[in-house]
């Protein structure tokens, strides 16, 4: 997998087909913001299950774990590539072609996921809010070049904050669309702070 296809799972907007909801959005305002915001404050930690589609329609699997704040990892199954923020900076890594790319957790569309004391109210608004769903998009109107992304949320009684995240759509700047879903959710379960560490790639040196 090249470092393009693994950069738009963090730094792309979200889509209703990531998670196969039906296409009308109805948006009811700060309510909605205000609980994912208690959902996202709730959540120190979660692991889970990732299926992502490119725009390409090509599919990988692996698995996700969150700690907050600002600490992800996504590790890819049957490839020595790994996506890792550890507190700041996130951190693309491919053992097998030697390849290592770092950029700040900020210019991602996925820090709203990182960071539960961002005001969402300044950057996102409701799509989708019903009895079973609530979708939010957000983006940086400062920097549009960050792409945007569409968050999906399930109301599930005894979640944090009554909320399950499902997955999320990503809109890169070029338009391309990747799609997220999530299965095994765990939510406030141990997740060891070794995860998000990780072994430099090492760098070939110049030919002779």
């Amino acid at each position: 997998m090249t470092f393009f296809r693994a950069l738009a799972l963090t730094a792309a907007p979200l889509g209703l087909a990531a998670v196969a909801l039906p296409a009308p959005a109805i948006a009811q305002g700060q309510g909605g913001l205000s609980a994912v915001q208690s959902h996202l404050r709730a959540v120190t930690s979660m692991t889970a299950n990732f299926s992502q589609t490119d725009h390409r329609g090509r599919t990988t699997t692996g698995t996700l774990s969150i700690k907050r704040p600002g600490k992800i990892r996504f590790e890819y199954r049957g490839s020595r590539m790994l996506i890792v923020a550890n507190g700041s900076r996130l951190h693309f890594l491919d053992y097998d072609v030697n390849q290592q790319q770092s950029w700040p957790i900020g210019d991602s569309p996925l820090s709203v996921l990182l960071d539960p004391n961002r005001d969402l109210s300044r950057y996102a608004r409701v799509i989708r809010d019903d009895a079973n769903t609530l979708m939010i998009e957000a983006r940086d109107p400062r920097r549009r070049e960050f792409g945007r992304i569409t968050l999906a949320f399930a109301k599930v009684n005894g979640a944090p904050g009554g909320l399950s995240l499902q997955g999320w759509n990503t809109v890169d700047a070029q338009n391309n669309q990747t799609q997220v879903r999530l299965s095994g959710q765990r939510f406030n379960v141990p997740v060891a702070d070794s995860l998000f560490r990780f072994q430099p790639v090492q760098q070939r040196g110049p030919r002779r």
